[in-house]
């Protein structure tokens, strides 16, 4: 077998795409800058940074590079890998914009030493801005025009000179023929230069930002006349909170508010007056050595000052800081949105059995489809039970006769509309069948199967099957594997994101396409019965050779051996070292294509089988044998000891699923809609989305109850993702109920003095800390329901700040 580690990115096949999107072209010295950067924020050294982009450059992915290069990434997992990922896109993005400021400004002719030196220094694209700030071009300022009537040397001169009068100095610059009609307009023209100096000092912004980003107060009021309409936005019609310690769900909600003309949104500080200045027009005047001493100018500059923060400062920052702080809480919703769906991507498959699916409705009816053990649709059918036809005797019957058919082992109910009475129904229709051959019944989340449904990739798979009864098999096959499945959909449409619609849409498609990525490699596929859509995930595939993989597969019959992978049509070498450690072969010609070890490594395996004096297929799961093997007597030149403990580990248990073992919540009989609940109630449910603020758990009411964050524990919660994640199994009890606005309170405490319970429920802040909701309650799946509506401008105050507000609010990514 070859070499692979020798393999470039010019090898055929090769076509994955470098982290930066573009071969980096950066001096040694940038280079060292950002490795050094990046290893301090993600805990590692730079020359574990430096390994990892160059592999991240010659097209590696993150999965490869996290299970198979340990020993060049000093064992860097594929949360730091990601996250290096990440900042080396930002870092680098960063870099191209420091070039292009400093080559902008040396071509100006007005680069000096000390400036560069600055340039070089800063450390953020904010930072970069405000040093540019003089130099970018701009349209014909008020301070422009005045220079150009030659009222600079006035503006130094009282500047510098505040003993001299204003009136007086500006009375020599006059000029009918300058467009200076009278010393009022000297004044102003002077006073224009001066305030936009003041607001371009790079050092002045900086300090001003840093003083509103600790003292800084975010505050809304409701638009006079939308107190009705935008009654979902009650608990912010007159808010207040520190712009550093606002929580994203509630940031997110404000912003969403101001889009809805709903809300008016901005940013304040302190508005102590000493000396006629607040604290941010005092800054003003210091940086520009100005005082009140009773000179004749020390008045009229103070005006300057205060005019400098008011029109231009102020507004600057505001729209800086409200972008930022849209730029944090998105990144906080995206990372809850991805934490959120590795947890349902790996949640634990029931496993390869005939399946039953069952899609709820009542009037349209209940949509049935059953898929094989491979989850191939076999047969579907509709059933009546609910109004207006009541056929529950044919459903029973339908339901029954398929069962007996096709071997059912599982029904999967979707949780949608009529879920409870659908489940009662199965219920009935398992009451008569013996304990022996009776199948489980789940309710299984069915967000984004509609979605599904309406694909083309559906209209593929089951091309002459209706839209509806696609659904009911997609309900099916996520029970068997809920991986296999999801992977079809878009990570958006699965629905256990916070605000996911109010988010920067490429930002969060590249996060949760890494989710995917990641946990499709982390449990492997099976090469010979993986569809398309699941294949498309394996690291250096993609959907053009994963398409190819599959037509080839249909050709030959099925896989025997990994290496028949390099027969596939444009599957060259380096796509081959990408993915074949990920790709598993059952039944296959060498025993170890069935394990996670990598092929390059065989070598090694079968080494460490030959010292054991077995066969390697009497070695594989003999954990106890393996246990005693010395790892350290295996390594090589090649492959250390990382490598040779996956190995042994891989050989203990080959082919593992890191996914957990199968099971199933138990609802309680007679608790179907929210009427039906009762304070104290027990119950038992499955936690559907974790936020910051707490984690929603379906409880068979067809409205998920909020666990708060203070409810999780009997203990101090700081991160609810501690404690659950989407998926789980959890015993809950009801602390409130309210049925007009559609909400539950649920506690996971121990204690049993629900009404002290209740009591410090009420004190945690808003009756929902996730901010409004449209119609009520949680949507199906825990996701913020989509917001809409193009922003109205505020109510009174300055109509261009309202206008610039919005744009800042509405702004996407950094």
């Amino acid at each position: 077998m070859s070499d692979l580690s020798d393999l470039s990115p010019e090898t055929p096949g090769f076509a994955a795409t470098p982290a930066s999107g573009k071969k980096a072209q950066v001096s040694p010295e940038v280079a060292l800058r950002i490795a050094r950067r990046i290893a301090e924020e993600i805990g590692c050294q730079p020359n574990q940074v430096n390994a990892t982009v160059q592999m991240l450059d010659e097209g590696s992915t993150v999965p490869f590079i996290a299970r198979y290069r340990k020993e060049a990434t000093g064992g860097l997992d594929d949360t730091q890998l990601r996250k290096l990922e990440e900042r080396l896109i930002y870092l680098r993005e960063m870099e191209d914009r420091r070039a292009a400021i400093v080559k902008s400004i040396d071509e100006q002719g007005k680069l000096t030493d000390e400036l560069a030196l600055k340039i070089a220094q800063a450390d953020t694209k904010a930072v970069l801005e405000d040093l540019y700030l003089p130099f970018k071009k701009k349209r014909r300022t008020k301070a422009q025009i005045a220079r150009e009537a030659g009222l600079e040397p006035l503006a130094d001169a009282l500047l510098t000179d505040p003993r001299k009068v204003p009136e007086t100095e500006a009375a020599a610059f006059v000029s009918e023929e300058k467009g200076v009609a009278t010393v009022k307009d000297a004044l102003d023209g002077a006073r224009q230069i001066l305030m936009e100096r003041f607001s371009e000092n790079a050092e002045l912004v900086g300090r001003l930002r840093e003083y509103l980003t600790a003292k800084g107060v975010v505050v809304s009021k409701v638009i006079d006349g939308q107190q009705e309409p935008g009654a979902k936005f009650a608990d912010y019609f007159d808010y207040s909170e520190s712009w550093a310690k606002i929580p994203s769900h509630r940031a997110l909600a404000l912003f969403r508010g101001r889009n809805e003309g709903v809300l008016s949104v901005e940013l304040t500080v302190d508005t102590d007056v000493t000396e006629g200045l607040k604290p941010v027009e005092r800054m003003v005047a210091h940086a520009a050595g100005i005082s009140e001493q009773g000179r004749p100018a020390d008045k009229w500059l103070m005006d300057v000052a205060r005019w400098a923060w008011k029109v231009k400062l102020a507004l600057h920052l505001e729209l800086d800081l409200m972008g930022d702080l849209r730029d944090r809480a998105e990144e906080e919703a995206i990372q809850v949105f991805a934490r959120n769906l590795k947890d349902l991507l790996l949640a634990a498959p029931a496993g390869a059995r005939a399946t039953l699916g069952l899609d709820p409705g009542i009037r349209t009816g209940v949509k049935v489809a059953v898929v094989d053990a491979t989850g191939k649709l076999v047969e579907t059918a509709t059933v009546y039970p609910f109004q207006p036809k009541n056929d529950m005797a044919g459903a029973r019957n339908t339901l029954m006769a398929l069962i007996a058919r096709h071997k059912v082992g599982l029904i999967a109910i979707g949780n949608g509309t009529a879920s409870r009475e659908t489940d009662r129904l199965a219920a009935e229709v398992l009451a008569d069948i013996p304990v022996a051959a009776r199948p489980i019944k789940v309710i299984v989340n069915e967000a984004g199967a509609s979605v599904y449904s309406a694909s083309e990739l559906a209209a593929k798979e089951m091309p002459d099957v209706d839209v509806s009864l696609r659904g009911a098999a997609s309900i099916a096959r996520r029970l068997q594997d809920p991986l296999a499945e999801l992977v079809k959909i878009e990570p958006k449409s699965i629905g256990v994101g916070q605000y996911q619609h109010d988010v920067n849409q490429t930002r969060l498609a590249r996060a949760l396409d890494a989710v995917v990525e990641d946990a499709v490699n982390a449990v492997g596929v099976d090469l010979n019965t993986a569809s398309p859509a699941l294949l498309a995930r394996i690291s250096g595939l993609g959907e053009s050779l994963a398409k190819a993989v599959v037509e080839h597969r249909d050709s030959i019959g099925r896989f025997t051996s990994r290496k028949q992978l390099m027969d596939v049509p444009r599957l060259g070498a380096k796509a081959f070292e990408l993915c074949a450690g990920f790709l598993r072969i059952r039944d296959g010609s060498n025993p170890l294509d069935s394990s996670s070890v990598h092929p390059e490594a065989y070598p090694l395996a079968e080494r460490i089988v030959k010292a054991c004096g077995r066969d390697v297929r009497q070695i594989m799961g003999d954990s106890a044998f393996l246990k005693t093997l010395n790892a350290a007597q295996f390594t090589d030149e090649r492959f250390g000891l990382p490598t040779v403990r996956d190995i042994i580990a891989e050989l203990e248990k080959p082919g593992r699923d890191p996914r957990p073992e199968f099971k199933t919540a138990t609802l309680l009989d007679g608790v179907e809609e929210i009427s039906d609940l009762r304070v104290g109630m027990k119950l038992e449910g499955t936690v559907t989305n974790v936020t910051n603020f707490g984690a929603f758990v379906d409880i068979g009411v067809h409205q998920d109850g909020l666990v708060h964050v203070s409810q999780l524990a009997d203990k101090f919660v700081d991160d609810p993702h501690k404690v659950v994640k989407a998926g789980d199994i959890v015993s809950v009890t009801v602390l409130e109920v309210d049925a007009k606005r559609k909400r539950i309170s649920l506690t996971m405490k121990k204690a049993a003095d629900y009404q002290a319970a209740r009591e410090r429920t009420s004190q945690d802040g808003p009756r929902d800390p996730r901010g409004p909701r449209p119609g009520g309650g949680a949507p199906r799946g825990g996701g913020a329901p989509r917001g809409g509506g193009a922003p109205a401008p505020a109510s009174g105050g300055n109509s261009a700040m309202a206008a610039a507000l919005a744009a800042a609010m509405n702004r996407k990514g950094k």
